[in-house]
């Protein structure tokens, strides 16, 4: 009886210090994150679209208007979208591969980066790359002052189970506040390249929210990441597309081949973004 009880006091004593270093952990997982949420937070803006879409063979077209999460990776207010978060026809004619005889159709007619005093940024799509899902956006007016940027050239790789900080602006409906999350990288992935795949669990972070590693360097960029559906129509859509979180290095490299702004009718691939050089990444389909 005596051991017994001795054994008991020792299991509740153990289950109590794991319990308060989990809530130690917990803890200084916070802490941290509070310190990149108030360092970062303006790089993060909503970016607002007016996207039109139509079947091509069709006279018939629709027009949205859609609030994006965008990652200001340069003061001069160079910023970084998911290419399928604002005009998501390449990636959807992608995975649904031919066997629809229709192609999405999509014009982007309105592009604006709202400002944290309320005012609206006219923008340009400079940059598109349709392998990394990337779309790079300059302000077409000068700016009264530097925006806010992540430091690219600063970055950290992360491993499996590892927690990183993501960084978000909400809807209107919440006063677009900025916002933070925790989410947890379930895979690493190192062919065709390397990229991370975080946690499905539901949390505020939406494509083009920028992650951060608890060192406080930038991890990357939420993307999606899909394949083509050729060759293989009894698979599901769902089956070929996942979010991602993108390498910093990868869109450092592709943010040097961005141009800048030249109006509303000049758009640029990034096939002939750098006048001539082979851009770092080609517009491609994800193999």
């Amino acid at each position: 009886m005596t051991f017994m009880r001795s054994n008991n006091a020792v299991l509740a004593l153990l289950s109590l210090l794991l319990a308060l270093a989990v809530s130690s952990r917990a803890d200084q997982v916070a802490e941290k994150g509070r310190e990149l949420f108030k360092k970062n937070q303006h790089s993060v803006v909503t970016v607002q679209e007016v996207l039109k879409m139509s079947a091509s063979g069709s006279s018939r077209s629709t027009e949205s208007k859609q609030d994006l999460t965008g990652t200001v990776v340069d003061p001069s207010g160079l910023t970084v979208l998911a290419l399928s978060a604002c005009d998501p026809g390449e990636m959807y004619q992608r995975m649904v591969g031919e066997d629809y005889s229709r192609r999405v159709e999509t014009e982007i007619t309105d592009l604006k980066i709202l400002l944290d005093d309320g005012s609206e940024v006219p923008a340009e799509i400079v940059l598109r790359d349709k392998d990394l899902d990337l779309a790079f956006i300059r302000p077409k007016i000068k700016l009264p002052a530097p925006m806010t940027a992540v430091d690219l050239s600063k970055s950290s790789p992360v491993q499996v189970l590892d927690e990183v900080v993501t960084l978000n602006r909400l809807n209107s409906a919440a006063g677009r506040a900025y916002a933070a999350s925790v989410e947890r990288i379930t895979a690493v992935i190192q062919k065709p390249r390397t990229f991370y795949i975080p946690d499905s669990t539901m949390t505020s972070t939406t494509l083009g929210s920028p992650a951060f590693a608890l060192d406080g360097n930038v991890v990357g960029l939420f993307v999606m990441r899909s394949v083509s559906n050729k060759g293989n129509s009894s698979r599901g859509y769902r089956d070929n597309m996942t979010s991602i979180i993108l390498p910093a290095d990868d869109i450092l490299k592709a943010a040097k081949q961005a141009p800048e702004a030249k109006g509303d009718t000049e758009k640029k691939d990034s096939k002939d973004a750098a006048a001539g050089d082979k851009p770092a990444s080609e517009t491609k389909e994800a193999k």
